[in-house]
């Protein structure tokens, strides 16, 4: 979970991109589905739970919305040792979802770019958890980064990779705006055979793993985005979601999700951090009462900085090893989560989008950044397991990284100030709804 610095956005090469894009989308329309017309226009929302809230759109493939997407997903093979293991609820969801109904091919026109998966290939297996997964998250990259481009006026780099190994990925980076100084929104989809070591690790976790002829093959999918903004008054922002399937000797498949989404300000506001958590506890309620306080622990424990003695950031949500007690009901929770990141973050970014701040208090949004990177460089499974997993894309990676950060001697905040206040809070978390 993490970012390095990448190339500033070159539009003209990010619209001959989405040309071919919408190229290739007409070429399987001619073949077959003439019906299909361009782009879908952006509808407009208004989230106003917090003050100062604005219009800002959102895209029409769905409504809603840890770093680099390979490493949110080589995260899932690095989960040893995790606090504890998800527990479902019993509620059962609707399965005649909109987005079983409706055409791949329709929907793909809303994305960054065209999926990693051969979008015949998706149609074919529209019903399969594989394809209403890396649909959810093409849809989620798609809705978060025209909320992003909506406020700052920059444009996102859509930058397509493959791995050789199987399967690639899709990262959008937007650098050097007005308002995010580093915003990227990564979506990933690799399958092969795992490694010994991935194995192991799982194995470590409690896994039972029977591979044929001591190969197991798999397929590992997420989304994830790290925001940075410029102004100190406005906070950083990390989501995952993410899904993996394993296929055992005997042709059955093992299969689980993990993610979540915190915040990490730079300045405690109290109202902040209730509408961040609010967001978060209402879309875990609609599942199981005990998710929220339980997700939300989990959260504060993972997020710990061991050797500072104090979390990250405030927190939100987090959990792994998400398989019961079904999986459609396991895929409804993750579709409701992911649907909270524009509503829970873009208020906020709108409240704060004037607010003036100090060559003080930017000092110390550098001193917190170097916390950020401590922590992903140091602790984050999912980046320590990318960057030795052979066929790892180090820029997506270290996608989680900002652009600049600051380490001083013995920092040690004044008693009685702002800063003193974000540090109490950090070193004692504390419930926020």
């Amino acid at each position: 979970m993490a970012t390095v610095v990448l190339n500033s956005v070159n539009v003209m090469s990010q619209t001959t991109a989405r040309r071919c894009f919408m190229s290739h989308l007409k070429g399987l329309a001619n073949a077959g589905d003439s019906h299909l017309s361009s782009i879908p226009k952006l509808s407009v929302r208004r989230w106003s739970s917090l003050p100062g809230a604005r219009w800002f759109t959102c895209g029409t493939g769905a409504r809603f919305m840890s770093h680099g997407a390979a490493a949110a997903v080589v995260g899932f093979m690095a989960n040893a040792g995790h606090f504890q293991r998800a527990e479902m609820a019993t509620r059962i969801p609707q399965v005649a979802e909109e987005e079983v109904e409706r055409d791949i091919l329709e929907r793909c026109k809303g994305f960054m770019s065209a999926p990693v998966t051969d979008i015949s290939a998706l149609r074919e297996r529209k019903g399969e958890m594989c394809t209403r997964m890396e649909m959810l998250i093409m849809e989620t990259q798609a809705e978060f980064c025209r909320a992003l481009e909506e406020v700052d006026g920059g444009t996102f780099k859509v930058d397509r990779w493959e791995r050789k190994e199987g399967g690639g990925g899709i990262s959008c980076v937007m650098q050097d705006g007005k308002v995010f100084e580093k915003a990227g929104v990564n979506v990933s989809v690799v399958f092969g055979n795992l490694t010994e070591e991935a194995a192991r690790q799982m194995r470590s976790r409690g896994k039972v793993l029977k591979g044929k002829d001591g190969k197991l093959p798999f397929c590992a999918m997420g989304v994830s985005s790290v925001i940075h903004p410029k102004n100190p008054h406005i906070p950083t922002v990390h989501f995952n979601y993410r899904y993996f399937e394993i296929e055992e000797e005997d042709g059955s498949k093992q299969w689980w999700f993990g993610g979540g989404t915190d915040l990490t300000p730079i300045y405690i506001n109290d109202e902040d951090a209730f509408h961040f958590h609010n967001t978060l506890k209402e879309a875990c309620d609609k599942h199981h009462s005990q998710y929220y306080p339980d997700f939300k622990k989990w959260c504060d424990r993972y997020f710990y900085i061991r050797h500072r003695g104090e979390t990250r950031g405030i927190g939100g949500i987090f959990f792994d090893d998400l398989d019961s007690p079904s999986q459609e009901e396991a895929f409804s929770f993750v579709k409701s989560c992911a649907r909270t990141v524009v509503p829970c973050y873009l208020p906020i970014v709108y409240k704060h989008l004037n607010d003036s701040f100090t060559a003080e208090e930017k000092d110390w949004q550098q001193v917190r950044r170097g916390r950020y990177v401590e922590f992903n460089l140091v602790y984050d499974r999912g980046v320590k397991f990318g960057l030795a997993t052979p066929g790892s894309r180090i820029e997506s990676i270290l996608m989680s990284l900002p652009l600049t950060a600051r380490w001083e001697y013995m920092h040690e905040p004044a008693n009685g100030t702002q800063e003193a206040k974000m540090l109490e809070v950090l070193r004692n978390p504390k419930e926020w709804v």
